[in-house]
């Protein structure tokens, strides 16, 4: 096995823009996914000046980590700032349209936490208000542009190392762990295991293929070990043909066990015509080697490429550089509004698994 050196990534990007240039907000704390996105764009040279959230306590763990932070008394605060560009949100996932449509109301790009809507009524809302205005409703995939690993299989595939992609298969287990809100297990407000951490892979699927659209084929859902969360889907997978003719599978739970070191073995796998790649996104299962492997074999061998703190994530300011230039560059809207589409019908046409 070499170390592929001949498949270097691409530069790890610098700042885009310097201090005061791209001021935004955050409003709503609900997820934890909110640090990640706020790290993001601070990264990428972002000015963070306002917070805001009903709950005082989840305010005060946001000031811990962005301790420059201004405390907002209502959104309207930071929606009324004239200087704020952009505002991310982490709401419970069934509100996060209704604050992106208040967001591009007030004239400002919006950068929500997946999944981006619940239902296909707020993603129609959401397409009307994107093509009105010409602002974003930006989605944090948090599984592809916020992973060393994601983001350089998808460098490695736009060099051609696998030829023309054929398949892309992703399982997303994660940990249920303690202290979940109780939103968290309701559907109607968390939209679904196949809306929600769904639609991470189906937005892996589309991006690493290359396509623009897909026909959700096999969907289905399951509450296999927690009857004393009835509203809660444990397990869920899906099928999809997408419209260049690659195939798409996913599974998702919440089933892994205590012994793993991180909260879940994300894994992606990328088949191609000269080719395929393996990712190991945040453990190497047996081994002390950390998070951020990406095995890839091609015609002239077997490849093991470490990922962390080699790539970077362009993502960030890719999205700065779109909201100031009126780009496209870190995501279409329409890529992000069709994974959330695909996101919704799996969930919707699931057959139901439960015992």
């Amino acid at each position: 096995m070499t170390s592929g050196a001949a498949y270097a990534p691409d530069p790890i990007p610098a700042p885009v823009v310097g201090p005061g240039d791209f001021v935004f907000g955050a409003a709503r704390l609900d997820h934890g996914h909110i640090y990640g996105m706020c790290e993001g764009l601070v990264a990428a040279g972002g000015t963070l000046r306002w917070v805001f959230d009903p709950d005082p306590e989840k305010v005060e763990a946001f000031r811990a980590r962005f301790p420059g932070v201004r405390v907002a008394r209502s959104e309207e605060e930071v929606l009324d700032d004239a200087d704020v560009r952009l505002v991310a949100g982490a709401a419970v996932t069934s509100e996060r349209c209704a604050l992106g449509l208040r967001v591009i109301e007030a004239g400002k790009d919006y950068f929500t936490d997946k999944a981006p809507l619940t239902t296909l009524e707020q993603l129609e809302a959401a397409r009307v208000a994107t093509a009105r205005t010409g602002l974003k409703y930006a989605v944090y995939y948090s599984e592809r542009i916020h992973v060393e690993a994601a983001v350089l299989a998808g460098q490695l595939i736009e060099q051609g190392a696998i030829g023309r992609v054929l398949q892309v298969m992703g399982i997303g287990p994660h940990r249920l762990g303690t202290g979940r809100p109780d939103w968290f297990f309701e559907k109607d407000r968390y939209g679904g295991i196949l809306c929600d951490i769904g639609s991470h892979n189906f937005e892996q699927m589309l991006h690493y293929a290359g396509a623009k659209d897909a026909e959700v084929t096999h969907a289905a859902i399951a509450n296999y070990a927690h009857p004393e969360h009835p509203g809660l889907d444990d397990f869920g997978e899906a099928g999809i043909v997408m419209d260049n003719g690659a195939t798409g599978y996913c599974r998702v739970d919440w089933f892994t066990p205590d012994g793993l070191s991180t909260w879940g073995d994300g894994r992606t796998f990328v088949l191609g015509t000269e080719g395929y790649v393996e990712l190991r996104k945040y453990v190497n299962v047996g081994t002390d080697d950390g998070p951020g492997h990406v095995l890839l074999v091609d015609g002239q061998g077997e490849h093991h490429l470490v990922a962390d703190g080699n790539v970077g994530y362009p993502f960030f300011g890719q999205l700065i550089l779109d909201c100031l230039e009126r780009t496209e560059t870190a995501m279409t809207q329409e890529h992000a509004f069709k994974a959330a589409e695909l996101s919704v019908r799996a969930q919707q046409a699931a057959r139901v698994l439960t015992p």
